[in-house]
């Protein structure tokens, strides 16, 4: 790993961004104002409106595709890991030691919800304003109340769970390491 990054330290100079080539790919470099904290995770609402999450809690906002961001306050240090919108308004982000926040202005304010766990969280998936999934390290949320009460379910691996989504209330997959991938078909009951 380290000969890979000193290669690419040789190849793409000391900035790492070889900007002739992203914008030969299609890709475009954007710098939004966030300090350099890692991002993990993103939102794409509609064709226009993006929410990106990341560490040290930080959340951006973009409604006009990425060409400009705004920093939104979160009201926690803790890292985000997971995020989904169901509209312009209404989303839903993830992270350590069970931090789950929630918006219903476009994330003018986020409201921290109680996940009644100390895992971390790394997914969530949200069908309507309503009905979500959250997972993390052998964990497995639910709400039917738009995360005014988050329900355990039984999980049947203790590994680390970092992907979930779901095409409706029902029917949803669940990913994660040593190659867990659990799926429902009953909303998780």
């Amino acid at each position: 790993m380290k000969v890979l990054f000193r290669v690419l330290v040789l190849i793409f100079g000391i900035t790492g961004v070889p900007t002739s080539s992203f914008a030969e790919s299609g890709w475009f470099w954007q710098n939004p104002p966030h300090g350099g904290n890692p991002f993990f995770a993103v939102a794409t609402v509609g064709a226009s409106t993006v929410v990106a999450v990341g560490d040290g809690g930080i959340i951006l906002r973009s409604s006009d595709g990425g060409a400009t961001w705004t920093l939104q306050s979160s009201g926690t240090s803790n890292g985000l890991s997971g995020v989904s919108f169901v509209d312009a308004d209404t989303g839903t982000a993830v992270g350590d030691v069970g931090t789950i926040l929630r918006t219903t202005n476009g994330g003018a304010t986020w409201t921290l919800q109680a996940s009644g766990t100390i895992e971390f969280l790394l997914g969530v998936s949200f069908v309507d304003a309503d009905t979500g999934t959250a997972v993390g390290v052998g964990t497995i949320l639910r709400t039917t109340n738009g995360g005014a009460t988050w329900t355990p379910q039984a999980s049947p691996t203790r590994n680390v769970l970092q992907g979930v989504s779901f095409v409706g209330a029902s029917i949803g997959t669940v990913v994660g390491k040593g190659g867990a991938i659990l799926r429902t078909t009953t909303g998780g009951e």
